[in-house]
């Protein structure tokens, strides 16, 4: 990509990020519930996998050939619908039944009702083995598709996680991705004080990872960082990004991880959000 093609495609992927941290907001004041600061720290990750680096069709989302996105992160449904919706997986005036009785957006993705959603994810520690499992079925099919997941860096105190970490490697899953939303804060309490994660990159690298360590809100970067392995290994990005990102107030503050925006919030969040 050109110097100029790549200024131009970082334009675009913001102007679209901010789009959906918008409608996130919109969404969560509807709703009057869900994690509004763990959904505006991954905004940036998910559009740039969706509109940059992953093989999807939105007019035909069970293509054989596609490339899979798990959002492990589950709870942080709100950015994934959000994000399809701005891509034509379904419309965008969905997005205002948002948790709603019997809306197919639920507080959790379900596969069975959202186009673009490829496994049901919410309990912490079950979408990275999934992930995992798909990149060996392509492996075993020997098919080209990519298999990209997304977990949460609290999550990552999970055992299960780190056990499906040991099995890529040992498998060489070099068509496996995992992105880790590291903003530092998890539900209550900062990662570092629940149980610390730290030397996360070592961690990765230790058990056969080729690890790509890059700023979680720099739309180039994630781009580059989301190409295929280089060692045959699969690959696993720290995506270091800032909880409640775009709105000054939610920026780094734990009590927004499913804090409810009051009415005079929104007003403000909308106004950061649109500059």
């Amino acid at each position: 990509m050109k110097e100029g093609g790549r200024e131009t495609a970082a334009a675009e992927l913001a102007r679209i990020a901010r789009e959906v941290r918008q409608s996130i907001v919109r969404m969560i004041d509807t709703a009057k519930m869900g994690h509004i600061g763990g959904d505006l720290s991954v905004t940036d990750i998910l559009v740039t996998s969706f509109y940059g680096a992953l093989s999807v069709d939105p007019e035909d989302p069970r293509r054989p050939g596609r490339d899979r996105f798990v959002l492990s992160k589950g709870h942080c449904a709100a950015a994934l619908y959000s994000t399809l919706a701005h891509c034509g997986f379904f419309h965008t005036g969905e997005l205002a039944t948002f948790m709603a009785p019997l809306s197919a957006l639920n507080g959790h993705p379900n596969r069975i009702k959202v186009p673009g959603v490829e496994t049901n994810t919410g309990a912490l520690g079950h979408g990275f083995p999934v992930a995992t499992g798909c990149a060996l079925a392509a492996r075993l099919d020997g098919a080209g598709w990519r298999t990209v997941v997304v977990l949460g860096d609290g999550e990552m105190q999970e055992g299960s996680n780190w056990e499906a970490a040991m099995t890529a490697a040992h498998y060489e899953l070099s068509s496996l991705t995992a992105v880790i939303d590291r903003n530092r804060l998890q539900q209550g309490a900062r990662t570092e004080d629940t149980k610390r994660l730290e030397p996360l990159a070592e961690k990765w690298a230790s058990f056969g990872w080729e690890v790509r360590d890059v700023d979680g809100h720099d739309h180039l970067a994630l781009l580059d960082a989301l190409g295929p392995s280089t060692t045959g290994r699969p690959v696993a990005v720290i995506a270091n990004t800032i909880k409640g990102k775009g709105v000054s107030f939610m920026e780094d503050r734990v009590e927004w991880h499913h804090k409810v925006p009051n009415a005079a919030q929104v007003e403000a969040a909308l106004l950061e959000l649109a500059r």
